[in-house]
């Protein structure tokens, strides 16, 4: 059954995928903006068993929303909902196909680990904050358990002070409720064992998004209180709907 199972959702999501590209190519040829990238990611998301619901209020001007980072399925359901374009590692830009796709959703592609690459990312920050569409970033800079926080880096945080348009910050807090610890990719398991063992997953997968309240870059004084304050909002929301849990930040780890 795990095996008809991984089957079944891989078809899935090569049928939403067949149905969304031919349509966002067609817009895109025309010039318009293109409704597809946003469309796929939620039916991807149903596609490997996640049923997304949304609390709180996703804020409808420009935003900048900071999230904690779990599980890849995070990219499907908050892209979904809110059709963000993604800052993401430049590695992904080179995986097939799914380099690609990202693209087409205006992923902006960071390296975070290269000295000196700061300043132009912030450029091309900035220059994706210009337009209208949502920008989305896991400050983490890597997936977690589930049990705490990473600390959030706060380099690329700097483009908000001053944004170059009005923008609203949005934390979000991503919960997978009781299935957390299991879905959670992290340390060191290969990407392709960890999609393995999702798309194999009995069940439905319930997402919870937590839109928790927009407040104004501005009323920080400089990039590091503005990360300090974003995950302090969102460690409060885990505490708060995990009994037992403490708005803690856990030990860093990679994955």
């Amino acid at each position: 059954m795990t095996r008809f199972r991984r089957i079944a959702r891989i078809g899935a999501l090569a049928a939403s995928l067949l149905i969304c590209l031919p349509l966002h190519l067609l817009w895109s040829a025309a010039g318009r903006h293109s409704p597809w990238p946003r469309r796929f990611l939620g039916m991807a998301a149903r596609s490997v068993g996640a049923r997304v619901r949304i609390e709180g209020h996703p804020f409808h001007g420009d935003s900048f929303i900071i999230a904690n980072h779990v599980s890849w399925v995070d990219i499907l359901a908050l892209g979904g909902a809110t059709g963000s374009a993604f800052v993401a590692h430049d590695g992904i830009a080179g995986w097939p196909v799914i380099g690609w796709l990202a693209a087409q959703n205006n992923t902006l592609f960071v390296a975070r680990d290269r000295r000196g690459a700061l300043s132009s990312q912030l450029d091309a920050l900035r220059a994706a904050l210009a337009g209208h569409q949502p920008v989305a970033l896991f400050p983490e800079g890597t997936t977690s358990d589930g049990s705490g926080l990473l600390p959030f880096k706060p380099s690329l945080l700097a483009v908000l002070l001053p944004p170059p348009r009005s923008v609203r910050i949005q934390p979000v807090h991503i919960d997978y409720g009781p299935a957390t610890a299991e879905i959670s990719w992290h340390s060191d398991e290969p990407a392709g064992a960890n999609a393995k063992r999702l798309l194999e997953r009995k069940g439905r997968l319930d997402v919870t998004l937590r839109f928790l309240e927009p407040f104004d870059p501005a009323i920080c004084p400089d990039r590091k209180a503005l990360a300090a304050m974003t995950q302090e909002r969102i460690a409060a929301s885990i505490a708060h709907f995990h009994s037992g849990a403490a708005p803690c930040i856990a030990e860093p780890h990679e994955s």
